[in-house]
């Protein structure tokens, strides 16, 4: 199955092959022919299955056509609510990509930051909104946002919305939209008022289910290392001295960190680039071009901009900042070891937010990446317990915003992850590829939650 075989128009499937999207997901395969039918759809899927991509790219095709019959239309016609900031972000830069050459306009809108630019952008005229529930009634009842004349409503990460107390806020924004219109409704689980909501508002929808990825292939051989925020730009340098290391992909989480990452890795004499969304497509295509040609050594990326990067021989992947999706952990590190060849996943802690992280990844791949200790920049064991008792003292504080975690603010974590033990590994970082072997002093991390 590819992409040309779900009925895809031309401006849709160019812009896939930009991105390197050759063949879909089974979310995709099976969620993009119901929604091009104009079809109601409830689907159970978590985030790392493709699942933005599996609404975005249908919602894009109809809109598009739409707006080829109707050109003066200058209303939202598209509604996406979305429980965090950062996946509103991501959710925007993902139709922005895939509608690149539809002319079609998308906002996302979030509380936590000035309204101005998000109402300017309203006046000037949006196709899709991209938003989260508080910030969306606050410029409904501000008379900036009408949703009267929406077609298309999809709420994504249901169950995330309830945990954070985004329900009732919800159910005012859906009585807001025309009841004649197509919904969209996605989660990751359905407990019976998510089950309530969705009967509600959907009409003889067409139901896709699919399981997300959680395992990691046997062929990559995964390390972690605890080490304070401020010396990770230390420890890559350090790495990266193995001349063993032909290519790396570092990861970051934000597109501000992978350039501080580039500046600090080029005084330091290190060919690097990035690769994100603030990025031109020229500029993502020329980098990821270098990277393949072994030009540049080591490549820094979003994982937004990472998506469909496909290199042969890629030795190493770093995450150089834990991803808050656990599923996201099982991808990064899947750009390497591919087609059976063997691979390298390095994992940088810095034993405080990042812990929260770590816990939900062993979660999801049933164990625990072995430790690291013998490094020149470890976490003292002091610094360690000081955290784990802090965090299990105070709980992971509840936030809303784009730190969020995996499970937004709605729930506390335990906070005692993996402690390394008061003793180094035999093995030093420098002379194993970066740290990959020489694990016999390795400690375990707890996966547990409360």
């Amino acid at each position: 199955m590819s992409f040309e075989n779900l009925n895809l128009i031309e401006p849709i499937l160019r812009a896939l092959k930009t991105e390197g999207y050759t063949t879909p997901t089974p979310i995709q395969e099976q969620a993009i022919p119901y929604i091009l039918q104009h079809r109601d759809l409830l689907g159970c899927a978590q985030t790392g299955t493709g699942k933005t991509a599996a609404f975005a790219i249908p919602i894009l095709q109809l809109l598009f056509l739409d707006k080829q019959k109707h050109k003066e239309q200058k209303q939202i016609k598209a509604l996406i609510l979305t429980p965090t900031r950062e996946l509103a972000i991501q959710i925007s830069e993902s139709f922005t990509a895939y509608g690149k050459n539809t002319g079609l306009k998308n906002l996302v809108i979030f509380g936590g930051v000035s309204q101005n630019p998000q109402v300017d952008a309203l006046r000037r005229g949006v196709d899709i909104l991209i938003a989260t529930p508080g910030r969306l009634l606050d410029l409904m009842n501000q008379r900036y946002v009408h949703i009267d004349q929406i077609k298309m409503l999809i709420l994504d990460e249901a169950d995330r919305m309830l945990d954070m107390g985004f329900v009732n806020d919800v159910k005012k924004i859906i009585a807001k939209v025309p009841a004649n219109r197509q919904t969209l409704f996605f989660s990751a689980t359905m407990p019976n008022e998510i089950q309530h909501l969705a009967d509600s508002i959907l009409q003889k929808p067409a139901k896709v289910e699919v399981a997300p990825v959680s395992s990691t292939a046997d062929t990559i051989q995964q390390s972690l290392y605890y080490v304070s925020k401020n010396d990770k730009r230390l420890l890559l340098n350090h790495i990266l001295k193995d001349k063993e290391i032909k290519t790396a992909l570092v990861f970051t989480r934000t597109k501000h960190g992978a350039d501080k990452v580039v500046k600090d890795l080029v005084r330091a004499g290190i060919t690097a680039e990035a690769i994100h969304g603030n990025k031109s497509q020229n500029a993502r295509q020329r980098a990821l071009a270098n990277f393949k040609n072994r030009s540049t050594r080591v490549l820094i990326a979003t994982d937004i901009a990472a998506r469909g990067i496909d290199i042969d021989e890629l030795t190493h992947v770093i995450n150089y900042e834990i991803p808050n999706i656990p599923e996201t952990y099982v991808h990064r590190i899947g750009r390497t070891g591919r087609a059976g060849a063997s691979g390298i996943a390095l994992t940088f802690c810095d034993g405080e937010e990042e812990i929260d992280y770590l816990k939900d990844i062993h979660k999801l791949i049933a164990k625990e990446i072995p430790v690291e200790l013998g490094h020149p920049y470890p976490l003292s064991y002091e610094a360690m317990t000081e955290k784990m008792m802090s965090k299990a003292k105070n709980g992971t504080p509840k936030s809303a915003g784009s730190a969020g975690g995996r499970h937004g603010g709605g729930n506390k974590r335990a906070g005692a992850g993996g402690r390394p033990s008061g003793h180094r590994g035999s093995g030093g970082a420098g002379n194993s590829r970066g740290g990959a072997s020489g694990m016999s002093g390795a400690s375990r991390s707890s996966s547990g939650r409360r």
